[in-house]
């Protein structure tokens, strides 16, 4: 399974916010066996979100767009996905119940809080609805016929973790992968890693951890067994150190 993510937001792009979400997202999807073949962030732009949306969908089985819902006029993420699919935005029932329950539970906390109900439950016409039981604002799933799927969530990290997990178990892919840790230069592995690349047809990477004073090596590939062996004569090939 191929999945591309897309985080939304002005704010990334300036560096104002730290983009805790793709890093969570890309570590999530990669335990479930799903190859994150692309992570891109866009600003709170329609055409910028529906394009790539739309150019991701057509390439990959599923679509991850994480941020920009709410009722702030940058917020425009459900424009963007609609405009993708050339669908509009409609009043989802379920959404707008959910809403409206949660408005009534917080009203003497927020007296003064304002919500276009309307505006916030609309999503997508077609798709089906994430009820968002950690915030206000739902999230959606747009199932073209052709495409990805599409999977919208907001950007605030504990909403999003929320309504991922309810969601989890449609991403499921078969790569499987094995960690080694050495205290060995990067520069002298070089020779080995392509070795086990060649011998078991498995991809490695290495990754220095600087602070940590070693190298991770992450082995990686679609056969469990060919990677299990990869990583067993890695272990007999380099100076391995507990992480």
């Amino acid at each position: 399974m191929d999945v591309a993510v897309v985080t939304v937001g002005d704010e990334l792009l300036a560096g104002d916010t730290e983009n805790t979400n793709a890093t969570w997202l890309g570590r999530e999807l990669a335990d479930r066996g799903v190859a994150v073949v692309r992570v891109l962030t866009v600003p709170d732009d329609v055409e910028a979100i529906a394009e790539n949306v739309r150019r991701y969908a057509d390439r990959f089985d599923a679509v991850v767009v994480t941020g920009g819902l709410g009722g702030t006029p940058d917020d425009v993420t459900m424009d963007g996905v609609a405009a993708a699919f050339d669908r509009p935005l409609e009043e989802n029932a379920l959404a707008r119940a959910d809403l409206e329950r949660t408005l009534a539970a917080i009203a003497d906390d927020y007296p003064d809080l304002e919500v276009d109900v309307e505006a916030e439950a609309s999503i997508p016409a077609g798709a089906r609805p994430l009820i968002n039981d950690a915030g206000l604002s739902p999230g959606c799933v747009v199932e073209p016929d052709d495409r990805g799927a599409v999977y919208v969530f907001p950007g605030i990290p504990g909403e999003m973790k929320e309504l991922f997990r309810g969601v989890a178990d449609e991403f499921a892919g078969e790569l499987a992968s094995a960690f080694l840790y050495t205290d060995e230069p990067e520069a002298n592995l070089i020779e080995r890693l392509d070795e086990a690349r060649r011998r078991f047809d498995v991809t490695v990477g290495c990754y220095p951890d600087q602070s940590a004073g070693h190298n991770r090596l992450k082995v990686r590939g679609t056969d469990g067994a060919a990677v299990e062996a990869a990583a067993d004569w890695l272990a007999d090939e380099v100076r391995t150190v507990d992480p």
